[in-house]
């Protein structure tokens, strides 16, 4: 089955050709980061701009690169939320006018579901790992630049949030203090990358919420001391050695709340799997730790992250997850489908 994925929700125009929810045809982004880097953070009218100008022309080169054409394609999956919503506008609109002009069933899927199935995917280079290595219950951690959550994954479309951040987001917590920093937009790359030149032993930074009964996060206190820390006369953003060290100190307290917290997490529900998802996924000392934590101390559960590639906002992760659903004939009437910037996780468009 060749589902056609759709993503527009935040600041990537996206498009990708995915065979059975695991093998990737294509997977063109189209990415703003340029765009938006001199204001520090995403323009929701400067993004929707950009997907208009984008998104026919990503299309077009998602089919060409798969080598597809419109009748090889089963169905269209497409974003509908959450995100921001003159972003998922323009994707939602595409997707209806496609599966109108072109006869085909489109299904809706959440932005943090996509997320969570980038792990099944496999780029063409490097097609293994069979489908069945994928053991429920699943222990999903969702970690970007909008949402952090646990979410317990018992089957494919049966999610319920276990836990989830009650102010900043994680990767919102690095944009902050990167763009404090005045170092580089987006702030989880770039922190990481100065990262590698500090010593985490310099700056005391708070571990937030780690000893909480509860599996919720929270990263405004962290980010709070570390801006407090950048204004105090100790650090003036002239000497790139405390900048590195902050950078790495802000890093480690963040890693280290959000794997304790999974492991705890993963011991009280006794998963057999915990999977790593989101933008900041991408981060390696995230994916190394929680991978040596696991080895350690769940050496049964399985490990699952995505290729790299992967991680940030991409249609082949929708594509995947639209697989899913088109297997179970959950569609939604291209009248229906409507773009909703507070979607949750489970919920229906």
């Amino acid at each position: 089955m060749l589902i056609l994925g759709i993503e527009t929700s935040c600041d990537e125009t996206s498009a990708a050709i995915v065979k059975n929810g695991r093998l990737v045809l294509s997977n063109i982004v189209s990415s703003q980061v340029n765009l938006h880097k001199k204001y520090g953070g995403v323009v929701p009218e400067i993004a929707a701009r950009a997907h208009i100008e984008n998104i026919i022309p990503v299309i077009r080169d998602c089919f060409d690169q798969a080598k597809k054409k419109w009748q090889d394609i089963d169905a269209i999956a497409v974003t509908y939320g959450p995100g921001l919503i003159t972003s998922l506008l323009i994707g939602v609109e595409t997707a209806k006018t496609l599966a109108y002009v072109k006869d085909k069933p489109v299904v809706a899927v959440n932005h943090l579901e996509g997320h969570i199935y980038a792990s099944w995917l496999k780029p063409t280079r490097n097609f293994q790992f069979p489908i069945s290595n994928f053991q429920f219950p699943i222990l999903c951690l969702i970690v970007s630049g909008g949402h952090t959550m646990l979410v317990l994954m018992k089957n494919h479309g049966e999610y319920r949030t276990i836990g989830q951040t009650r102010d900043d987001a994680a990767g919102e917590a690095f944009d902050k203090v990167a763009k404090l920093l005045k170092i580089g937009y987006p702030g989880g790359p770039v922190i990481e990358k100065w990262a590698k030149k500090g010593n985490a032993e310099i700056f005391d930074l708070p571990r937030p919420m780690i000893n909480s009964k509860d599996f919720d996060f929270s990263f405004s206190g962290l980010k709070t001391a570390a801006i407090k820390q950048v204004k105090s006369a100790r650090l003036k953003m002239q000497s790139k050695k405390e900048i590195a060290d902050l950078c790495v100190s802000f890093q480690q307290a963040a890693v280290d709340v959000l794997v304790f917290k999974t492991i705890k997490a993963a011991k009280e529900c006794k998963v057999k799997s915990v999977m790593l998802a989101g933008g900041v996924a991408a981060n390696k000392l995230l994916r190394r730790t929680l991978r040596d934590r696991l080895k350690k101390e769940l050496p049964n559960t399985l490990y699952l992250a995505p290729d790299i590639s992967f991680c940030t906002d991409n249609a082949a992760m929708i594509a995947s997850a639209g697989y899913f659903h088109a297997k179970n004939k959950d569609f939604t009437s291209w009248q229906k489908l409507e773009a909703r910037a507070d979607a949750e996780l489970g919920d229906s468009p």
